[in-house]
């Protein structure tokens, strides 16, 4: 049980915070709980009781005022810390700014530009709520010193965020236009912990705002990554899941050659509160339903999501006979891969350590390089394996990266487009991408893959379950003998066990409570018996989920 707080001490610090937040708003918020005292004094501790973590990044965190919240002094003191920190290190060149449509964003971008421009930096905000591979576009296309996007992604609607990206000064050639990766999450961090009281952080103008051209670019760029002389015959359900990534994605394939696409219409414009879904991730069962029921309405061809700020994708398809079907993150990264492939797409094709290896298997088979990450898109796009250039990346949770000289991270609206390029590829032959997957598995084997997630309410329990597995891990899994046990301590907590068929890849999450194990099962296919392969699969992932989770003590 944690120790009750200092009453006394915890006052000075709130009073402390509050004669220096620059928000009114958050005064206030403040002054009320303090009121509340003695009552209010746990929410009060943890609001208090550290700054929002900066991890590789950025800042991610509830909307509430105080050091351990999203709020308006959290992001003054983050951008000048951002500032400094270019400053020191010689950068050269503007801090482009994109927001969501989330609660604050809008004023979080604009303090950014404030605190930027403030410094003597060069601002450009973006003209409205745009998806994240805008912002990581317009990074790497303006040469800029920095990007700030300020979203939260897929997470609830009472959390916010604030994600920097490097320009190619700092990001060098794999790294222009990427995410932050260590160490300059450690020492903007360090930056941001050297910065001065928030009432003397100068102020300047919203510097100069980029117009709609710099979308457009976009546009026009990402449609270009398909051919013009392509099918284009397809009926296509979509919902951005309330996010921003409608207007850009219906631009994008229309501009592409493509009809326009299907909108979930209570779905289709950006709503911070995501009142049609429990939790506003593709990921999600259910989250998917609307654009699922849309498309068998329209008889569409393919149901596509973005998450809200549009740097995901999901897919669902058909099945006759069955309904519609989700594809797996795994499933579809392959279809992209294969595709690119087949495209006569070269280079350097990279996942991560918790993705199938399927993607391994393909590139082995086409002679391409191919390498394997930890997770997170910034190694990702960092990877390397001689001199081959990165073609294409992704992760297992809905990531792709299909044009990288493009964006140099996950891209929803680009992936979209590659998929419906692929599924009006197949129907014009007559097929689906559901026939493309069985067609992969005859040649390669089926490549099953699922999750077991153990929520805990405190991270102790998680330190204590992974020393318990590398103290004794299972001999054997599904009656095989473990061939490896992998321990990528301490660059990674993550274990990894392998036999002949099986593979578990056991990590704590990095943004939730919990610890994951990643799952995947090699099932051959004798002759065309695809469905009874598949079938084997699926019960050997059911009892590999049973043994592993009595093997973690859970």
């Amino acid at each position: 049980m944690a120790a009750a707080p200092d009453i006394d001490a915890l006052q000075q610090r709130v009073h402390r915070w509050i004669e220096d937040d620059p928000d009114p708003a958050s005064r206030a918020e403040l002054a009320a709980l303090l009121d509340q005292l003695p009552a209010s004094a746990a929410e009060l501790a943890d609001r208090f009781s550290g700054p929002l973590t900066f991890g590789t990044a950025g800042l991610r965190g509830r909307l509430r005022a105080g050091p351990n919240g999203m709020n308006l002094a959290v992001v003054t003191q983050a951008t000048a810390g951002v500032v400094a920190w270019l400053a020191r290190r010689g950068a050269r060149g503007p801090v482009v700014i994109g927001y969501d449509a989330r609660h604050g964003s809008r004023a979080f971008a604009e303090r950014a530009a404030q605190v930027a421009s403030g410094a003597g930096r060069e601002a450009l905000l973006l003209p409205r709520p745009l998806p994240t591979p805008v912002l990581a576009y317009a990074v790497r296309r303006l040469s800029a010193a920095a990007g700030v996007m300020v979203t939260a992604s897929h997470n609830p609607p009472h959390d916010n965020g604030y994600k920097v990206y490097l320009g190619p000064q700092l990001g060098g050639d794999r790294g222009a236009g990427a995410q932050i990766a260590p160490p300059a999450d450690a020492e903007i961090a360090a930056a941001m912990s050297a910065v001065g009281p928030l009432s003397q952080v100068p102020l300047g103008d919203l510097g100069a705002p980029l117009g709609e051209g710099i979308v457009t670019e976009y546009v026009d760029r990402v449609a270009a990554i398909v051919p013009r002389e392509g099918p284009r015959d397809l009926t296509v359900a979509y919902t951005p899941l309330h996010g921003v990534g409608a207007t850009v994605l219906t631009a994008v394939f229309t501009r592409a050659g493509f009809p326009a696409p299907a909108v979930v219409p209570e779905q289709a414009e950006p709503d911070p509160d995501f009142p049609t879904v429990d939790f506003p991730n593709p990921e999600e069962p259910g989250a998917m339903d609307r654009v699922i029921a849309l498309a068998e309405k329209l008889g569409a061809d393919v149901a596509i999501a973005n998450d809200p700020d549009a740097d995901r994708c999901a897919l669902a398809v058909p099945v006759p006979g069955r309904g519609w079907r989700v594809l797996r993150g795994d499933e579809l990264g392959v279809l992209l891969a294969d595709h690119l492939m087949r495209r006569g797409v070269s280079g350097l094709y990279v996942t991560t350590i918790v993705s199938s290896t399927l993607l391994r298997a393909l590139c082995a088979a086409r002679g391409l390089p191919y390498a394997e990450t930890l997770t997170g898109f910034k190694w990702i796009v960092r990877a390397t394996a001689g001199p081959a250039p990165l073609a294409f990346g992704y992760e297992e949770a809905l990531g792709y990266c299909v044009a990288p000289d493009l964006v140099r991270d996950k891209d929803g609206i680009s992936a979209a487009l590659l998929a419906a390029d692929l599924v009006a590829r197949l129907k014009a032959e007559g097929r689906r991408l559901t026939d493309r997957l069985d067609e992969l598995a005859r040649e390669f084997g089926v490549y099953a893959t699922d999750q077991l997630a153990v929520r805990v309410d405190h991270l102790a329990e998680i330190e204590t379950i992974m020393r318990r597995l590398r103290a004794k891990p299972p001999r054997t899994l599904l009656d095989e003998p473990v061939t490896s046990v992998e321990d990528l301590s301490p660059e990674a907590d993550v274990i990894i066990l392998r036999t002949d068929t099986a593979r578990a890849v056991v990590r704590p999450s990095g943004t939730e409570p919990k610890l994951k194990a990643y799952l995947e099962i090699v099932e051959p296919v004798v002759g065309d018996e695809v469905a009874e392969a598949r079938e084997r699969a699926a019960a050997s992932l059911v009892a590999l989920r049973t043994e592993l989770a009595a093997a973690l003590g859970v």
